[in-house]
């Protein structure tokens, strides 16, 4: 069949032959109930050739590397209606605060006329099948799933339709379909449940469908509550700890003083099993674990425990030690330094680790037995957690079941299964089922963690003309074995021209790194020298290279500007790309009131950021007054400037879920301001001396804008959805670093600004845990 019945219901054009623009190919799985998946073989092409120009995120993107390394799996992907009338979905990706289990049933829901309410969105377990389709990553789960979900949803639909014509004893074309009913045009009606058996088919058969255009959109656009928000709020929604698995008693791990340091012996395990509630000691590779009927009996027992630990990767090594190696590695730039006549600007960028530390303890259950295991745990790439489990357990991967758990948040953090994995080395360790919580000082201190990087910029220009701007980044090696990896190594074939022979890392940031400003010749190029492989415990953190690239570009156009004799505003206008990012960029101008006279030490920033399909802009104003920064709010507490003010525009493409949207840019806004003012990590002598979040500094209450963030979606002419997880990240930091430097004077050049102030005595490094407090009721507000 090559040609579809005409909707009267949603006033859909019928193809000539073959299918059109909106028309693709779906299939009807065998089964009792109706299922259907999506075929997106048909609508797949190749990567364009790069134009000289352009840089590569232009053509080829990130989003298109993982959305073309999910398509051959996209059939894979399945809705099945049920027989009480609602749609059943497992998401093959991690919802960890984001808000994709809403956003995914609305997508449901728009297509299958189907209420919201009446779609219900689960979290799938690891598929190894699904290969690269079940990574949740880069600001890629909507624009990647939109369309197979889609297509997957009106096949049931036309299915549905199918089977309603014949039990009303009429034609499809004569149906219409609201909220999960069909009704004919004498006014009977049939509903889905009672359809979904008799919709069913017994063989597998393809089914040619039309998706609905971005104007027949009812559910699709308009804001919308997350679907779990009660629960969250009341706390009935459940996270990794929250489980009650038969068996699986509280376990900690006693972790060694140094970073990734080792086990060597431990000296009183016969002592420390008699303590009260202690159930069993073992040893792993990452430390010594405790397992007790309570967690703070296993607190107290890790406290107890006396081990002697083998030195870790970074022994002796400081943040200075680093820093140096880095600079040695810097490669060099291409235009030399201070042509004739022309003019030159030159600056260099430091940046500091950062902890990935969710709001979420990292948390794991896991049952290994001899000869199978089970884990639950939030985990953004579950297949290769599954593999690795496997691994250090010695079983198949097919003996090995992973159950993906709701996270409270993530930011690159739950991207690697270091928790499962140790949660699994720890029950085959001990025979018994555990579950497994790191105290929050493991986490800054052995967790993933945001690499150090230097950025450095030239930029020569020419009678008021921008001729060149390179960027040099060089960072300590960012760890990709989670999966993206993987997935460059399967599309190696088909990546645009000149990406392969690069490198995990610089093909990423190839992929990613794009200066929405006409500067003549631009190169952004990223060099991890090998010396740093293995030695920290890294992760990509949110946004991965740009927030420190964003900073480092938008403070040197602001250099720019003052040597250009313009206002930082107009400069940018007047070197932008396209409309899209024009467009941003006059919304903060306006809505923010830039220009406006403010007091000595207070100022206004600019940024403006393009990735992920879309483009960002961001607006700040800064206090920098000696009496705004060293107000006293308390003993170790850091104060800083505050941002009074907050305006951010976004056209992030085809907006799913607003409300969605305005929360996700809030939340970068958060990440960004934490990056630039106050939040990182600390080397010292092998050891980093952040523990827990009371001295790692992320943005505190007093130091972002009283009135809120202020955000506003622009249309967008585009029928598709971009990424929008991290698309405020890089922006935000960048704005607040350019109105630090305008409120000041002074141009900084180490992020975060306050990195020199250690305002905190470190916890013990041993025993590796404080002792439970027993008087927080006295720290509450």
């Amino acid at each position: 069949m090559t040609a579809l019945e005409h909707d009267p219901q949603a006033n859909r054009e019928v193809p000539e032959a073959g299918l059109g623009r909106r028309g693709f190919l779906g299939w009807v799985m065998a089964g009792t109930t109706l299922v259907v998946a999506a075929d997106l073989g048909l609508s797949r092409t190749a990567a364009s050739a790069i134009p000289s120009l352009p840089q590569v995120p232009e053509v080829y993107d990130l989003e298109d590397l993982q959305t073309d390394a999910a398509l051959p799996t996209a059939n894979l992907i399945t809705v099945t209606i049920n027989t009480d009338g609602t749609a059943s979905f497992a998401l093959p990706r991690m919802e960890v605060g984001q808000g994709i289990v809403t956003s995914t049933a609305m997508i449901l829901a728009e297509e299958l006329d189907l209420p919201v309410e009446k779609v219900k969105v689960t979290l799938a377990p690891a598929r190894p099948e699904l290969l690269f389709n079940q990574l949740t990553g880069g600001s890629n789960t909507t624009f990647s799933t939109y369309t197979p979900i889609r297509v997957a949803a009106a096949v049931a639909r036309r299915k549905l339709l199918d089977a309603a014509a014949i039990q009303l004893g009429t034609t499809v074309d004569r149906l219409t379909t609201t909220g999960g009913i069909v009704s004919d045009a004498l006014g009977n009606t049939v509903a889905y449940g009672d359809l979904a058996t008799s919709a069913a088919s017994q063989v597998v058969e393809a089914v040619e469908v039309l998706l609905k255009s971005k104007a027949e959109h009812q559910v699709i656009g308009k804001p919308r509550n997350r679907t779990d928000a009660r629960d969250a709020v009341t706390g009935r929604k459940k996270f990794t700890t929250d489980l009650d698995v038969p068996g699986a008693l509280p376990t900690m791990v006693c972790r060694p003083p140094e970073h990734q340091g080792s086990p060597k012996r431990i000296r009183n395990k016969t002592q420390v099993l008699r303590l009260p509630g202690v159930t069993h000691v073992a040893m792993v590779d990452t430390g010594v674990a405790v397992r007790a009927k309570t967690f703070g009996q296993c607190i107290d027992a890790v406290r107890a425990l006396e081990v002697d630990w083998n030195r870790g990767t970074v022994s002796g090594e400081s943040d200075q030690t680093i820093l140096a190696k880095l600079k040695a590695q810097e490669l060099p730039m291409v235009v030399p330094q201070v042509p004739v006549l022309a003019q030159q600007v030159d600056t260099r960028f430091e940046f500091m680790f950062r902890s990935s530390a969710a709001l979420e303890p990292y948390a794991a259950i896991a049952d290994v037995r001899k000869d199978r295991a089970e884990v639950w745990a939030g985990l953004k790439a579950p297949i290769v957690a599954q593999g690795n489990i496997a691994a250090a357990t010695g079983l198949r991967p097919d003996q090995v079941k992973v159950n993906v758990v709701t996270g409270g948040g993530s930011f690159g953090h739950k991207l690697f299964g270091d928790h499962a994995i140790e949660a699994a080395k720890v029950s085959k360790a001990m025979g018994v089922p555990v579950k497994l919580m790191w105290h929050r000082v493991d986490e800054p201190r052995q967790g993933r963690l945001h690499p150090m990087a230097t950025s450095r910029v030239r930029a020569t220009m020419l009678a008021g003309q921008v001729l060149s701007f390179e960027q040099r980044h060089t960072s300590v090696t960012t760890d990709f074995s989670h999966g993206l990896g993987e997935m460059i190594t399967s599309l190696a074939d088909e990546l645009p021209t000149g990406l392969g022979g690069l490198g995990f890392a610089e093909t990423i940031f190839t992929l990613t790194q794009e200066l929405p400003y006409n500067f003549g010749v631009v190169t952004q190029l990223l060099n991890e020298p090998l010396e740093f492989e293995d030695k920290f415990s890294t992760g990509s953190m949110r946004n991965i290279y740009s927030p420190d690239t964003c900073v480092a570009a938008e403070l040197t156009i602001d250099l720019m500007a003052k040597k250009a004799g313009k206002d930082p505003m107009q400069f940018r206008l007047d070197h932008v790309k396209n409309k899209r990012v024009r467009a941003v960029l006059e919304k903060v101008k306006k809505e923010g009131s830039w220009g406006r006279a403010m007091p000595k030490g207070m100022a206004q920033g600019v940024a403006l950021h393009k990735e992920y399909k879309g483009a960002t802009a961001v607006l700040v104003e800064i206090d920098c007054r000696p009496e705004t920064v060293q107000r006293d709010l308390g003993k170790e507490t850091y104060t800083g400037p505050r941002v009074t003010k907050a305006v951010i525009a976004v056209d992030c493409g085809l907006v799913i879920n607003p409300r969605g949207v305005e929360a996700q840019m809030q939340g970068g806004f958060m990440d960004g301001l934490a990056m630039t003012l106050s939040a990182s990590s600390h080397l010292r002598d092998g050891r980093f001396l952040e523990g827990s979040w009371d001295n790692y500094f992320y943005t505190r209450q007093w130091n972002v804008p009283p009135e809120g963030v202020e955000v506003h979606i622009l249309e967008s002419d585009s029928d598709t959805p971009g990424g929008i997880g991290e698309a405020s990240v890089g922006s935000s930091a960048a704005a607040v670093a350019c109105a630090y430097a305008r409120a000041t004077g002074t141009l900084p050049t180490r992020f975060p600004i306050n990195h020199g102030q250690v305002r905190f005595k470190p916890k013990s490094f041993v025993p590796s845990m404080p002792a439970s407090p027993t008087n927080g009721l006295k720290k509450t507000y």
